[in-house]
Order: C-alpha cells, then sequence, then structure tokens
C-alpha cells in the first residue's frame, strides 16, 4: 500500500517536470571528453587560488547533510546551504556552446586562458560571499548536483575540496524516489531515470578518480555509519583542518538547516534507514535493472 501511494504521486509529479534522460547522459559524456588528463594538467595553473570552498556533491539523500553538519560544526567551517552559484557559471559556458561560439563544450573549456579561469573562480567567491555569515576561512557549498561540475570546479578553483558522499545505489536512489523535493531534481521521479542517473554520477566521478586519484575525497555512507569516529577523521584530515571533538557531537550544531534531511541531523547516527529499500525491494525491479551492475559492485565503480 505504501509503494501503491509513492508511485502513484511520482507519476503525478514527473507530469510537472521535464528531463530528458538520454540528452542528460549526452551531457555527461560530453564533460568526461572535455575534462581530460591533458586537461588535468592545466589544474593549479590559473584559476583562482583561494583554498575557502569546500564542495559536497553526490546524489541528494546520500548522506551530505550529514558530512555537512559534522565539517561545519568545526571552528573553521562555516556551512552555508545548498549555493546554485557553480550551477549558473557552468550553465553560461554552456550557452557560449549552444549559441554556436564553439563547436562543443569541450573545445570552450579549453579555450579558457588562466586568467578567465582565475576571473571566474574569483566571481564564485564574490557571488557567495553575501551568503556567508562568519568570519572562518572555509565554508561550504552543499549544491549536490554540483558533481557535474567538478572539472570545471578544479579548473577555476583548483585548492577548493571537493567530497563526493555516496549511499548504496538501491537505498540512495528509492530514499530521493519517494522525496517531493521543492524544487528541482527532476530526474528523481521515475525509477529508470533515477537509476541512469546514478550511472551517469557514478561513472563521471570514476574518470575523475582516473585522471587525478585522490582528489576527491569520497565518503561511503554505510562505512560512516559503521566507524563513524575514524570516517570523521579521515574527513577533517583531507579538508586539512585539526580534529575538533564538537565534529562527533554535530548533533548539537543548532545552526539552520534546510534539506529534506533536517531532523535526522538533529540526533546522533542511526542504522534504521539503512536498508529501509529493502521492505520495497519486490517492487523496486524497474531501479535494480537501471542501475545494472553497479548494484552488486557497491562500493566499488563496476569497469562498464
Amino acid at each position: 500500500g505504501a509503494f501503491d501511494h509513492y508511485d502513484r504521486g511520482n507519476r503525478l509529479r514527473r507530469t510537472l517536470v521535464r528531463h530528458d534522460a538520454d540528452a542528460f547522459s549526452a551531457e555527461v559524456a560530453a564533460t568526461a571528453a572535455a575534462f581530460t588528463g591533458e586537461i588535468a594538467t592545466r589544474y593549479g595553473i590559473g584559476g583562482c587560488p583561494a583554498p575557502d570552498p569546500i564542495f559536497i556533491i553526490g546524489l541528494p539523500r546520500s548522506g551530505s547533510t550529514l558530512v555537512e553538519q559534522i565539517l561545519a560544526s568545526h571552528s573553521a567551517i562555516e556551512g552555508t546551504m545548498e549555493l546554485p552559484e557553480m550551477m549558473m557559471i557552468a550553465a553560461r559556458l554552456q550557452a557560449r556552446v549552444d549559441a554556436g561560439e564553439f563547436s562543443d563544450f569541450g573545445a570552450m573549456i579549453a579555450s579558457l586562458s588562466q586568467a578567465d579561469r582565475q576571473r571566474l573562480g574569483e566571481e564564485y567567491l564574490e557571488r557567495t560571499r553575501v551568503l556567508r555569515k562568519t568570519d572562518k576561512p572555509m565554508f561550504i557549498d552543499k549544491m549536490p548536483n554540483n558533481w557535474q561540475h567538478a572539472g570545471l570546479i578544479r579548473l577555476i578553483l583548483p585548492n577548493a575540496r571537493i567530497i563526493d558522499t555516496r549511499r548504496h545505489p538501491m537505498g540512495g536512489c528509492f530514499s530521493a524516489w519517494k522525496q517531493h523535493f521543492a524544487r528541482g531534481q527532476v530526474f528523481s521521479y521515475d525509477l529508470v531515470e533515477i537509476g541512469r542517473y546514478y550511472r551517469d554520477y557514478v561513472g563521471l566521478m570514476a574518470h575523475f578518480d582516473a585522471i587525478e586519484p585522490g582528489v576527491i575525497h569520497r565518503v561511503i555512507y554505510e562505512q560512516m555509519v559503521a566507524d563513524t569516529d575514524a570516517e570523521i577523521a579521515r574527513l577533517l584530515a583531507y579538508v586539512g583542518v585539526p580534529f575538533e571533538a564538537a565534529c562527533l557531537t554535530f548533533w548539537q550544531n543548532d545552526r539552520a538547516v534546510r534539506t529534506a534531511s533536517s531532523e535526522q541531523v538533529r540526533q546522533p547516527i542511526f542504522t534504521e534507514g539503512l536498508d529501509h529499500w529493502r521492505h520495497f525491494e519486490v517492487w523496486l525491479g524497474p531501479l535494480a535493472e537501471a542501475l545494472g551492475d553497479v548494484v552488486p559492485c557497491y562500493p566499488v565503480v563496476p569497469a562498464s
């Protein structure tokens, strides 16, 4: 009965949003083709050198709010919200391709000079500065969809940290599918489409792992739940800040949280939701089929 309500609600919502899974997959493939190993050699040469931003990326409902709350409990890190500025910069660059100024996205990216990349990085910092309320040296941008722009982030903000939060594909996709988002996340209202989206996401992240191993830090949600202290220590070491006990008691942080996980991060880590999807597994065949070998290989990414 619960699944029937979820399914009907999603079908209704899907009629109100626009999403082309084939076109989106093509965009992700074009992004991978644009950010090659040769382009990666330019990272750190040009761009804005400021180390302020920490980007938390991944699928919605993957543990990103938890990671944000942990980091925002540190005295050197400010939590903000899901910021649209990087997506706006990327859309403006794509518009130049759509207008015929460049043959494809790769040609546009290759045309950016050191000065161009620095200017774009500085623009991002200027646009987000108004949202910072403290003088802490680092801040978090928790827009999950920025996984699509990890290459652009590396190009214009080479010293920014990028944290990829990842959850079991069946659990993560099911959780996002049954969530009614206030806006955006238009891929999430169809089980096949969200499965394809997850595959596109892990595929692009695997591409960046291959050309720049270790630059993107990955937090596996199930590992964070199982060994929280060790995972938090790894996380803080990657960000480059000293350990602080407040990060272990993140639920005591009274900062405003504006995501679907706002209530969950007000309490210590719990395990009840990890396998919630298994109660509905018999009806999740289309999702499992769309995900393919991503499911049995998790957390490793299959060669396919």
